[in-house]
């Protein structure tokens, strides 16, 4: 199952249980299990607690009486602050000027048609900005940058966008640990899987509109990998930060 279900779904559960005026700022998540998107997820929603300003939501994802997946999140009601941020949008050229799509690069650096047919099942569109094309060792990588959205309608609710925004950020982040090493994600001698994932919503967004994915290997090592990211609005607005942490073994 794509973990990126997980944390989506998790969010939707969780929803169920809170005030209309509060809204996800973070979310700390473990993979413990792989899961079969065949069959049902359960999802059990634990109240932590319930204050004036935050509320604190604890789920967790079974199949078959065995825990999946767990994740704590912080929500809050919006108040007025002072703005800044710390690394702005990068210039890149925009979606309808890039035609490098996640397809294309599965096809030419990943080619396991099983796969091929399972990302293009994906309710998500990629557009390569920079996709790295060599297979050379390098400790200086530049980020890797695409544009990506939700295929098709969300919803007219915050949360549906939050999830969905969450679904995205699950998408290629962990794939580039890989990279530092002239290896790919799928290549048949790697195996790997996402272990955690972080996230803090900085505002709303539209998670069906093109959003900028800026993503860096931060550090390998120990049979792990970290990588971070952040997704801009196509106006340059920071609306989330990442991290993400994954098994490497060759």
């Amino acid at each position: 199952m794509f973990g990126g279900q997980f944390l989506a779904q998790g969010i939707a559960a969780i929803q169920t249980t809170l005030p209309e005026d509060r809204f996800i700022h973070s979310l700390h998540a473990y993979f413990l299990r792989p899961g079969d998107s065949s069959i049902p997820i359960q999802f059990k929603v634990d109240i932590t607690r319930d204050g004036r300003s935050f509320n604190h939501r604890e789920a967790r994802a079974y199949q078959n009486q065995k825990e999946l997946f767990r994740m704590v999140c912080s929500y809050a009601v919006t108040v007025p602050g002072y703005d800044f941020v710390a690394r702005g949008m990068p210039v890149v050229p925009p979606p309808e000027e890039v035609t490098y799509t996640y397809e294309d690069f599965c096809r030419d650096q990943m080619p396991d048609p099983n796969y091929i047919r399972d990302v293009q099942n994906r309710p998500f569109e990629i557009l390569y900005i920079n996709p790295p094309m060599t297979r050379e060792k390098s400790d200086q990588l530049e980020s890797q940058r695409m544009w990506i959205r939700i295929r098709g309608e969300v919803g007219d609710e915050v949360w549906m966008h939050d999830a969905g925004l969450a679904y995205l950020a699950d998408s290629t982040l962990i794939d580039h640990i890989t990279l530092p090493h002239g290896k790919r994600w799928q290549d048949p001698d790697f195996e790997g899987t996402s272990l955690d994932h972080a996230m803090w919503f900085h505002g709303t967004c539209v998670a069906n509109d093109w959003l900028l994915f800026d993503q860096d290997v931060e550090w390998t090592g120990d049979g792990r990998g970290l990588a971070s990211a952040r997704l801009y609005q196509r106006d340059g607005t920071l609306v989330a930060t990442c991290m993400q942490e994954g098994l490497m073994r060759f």
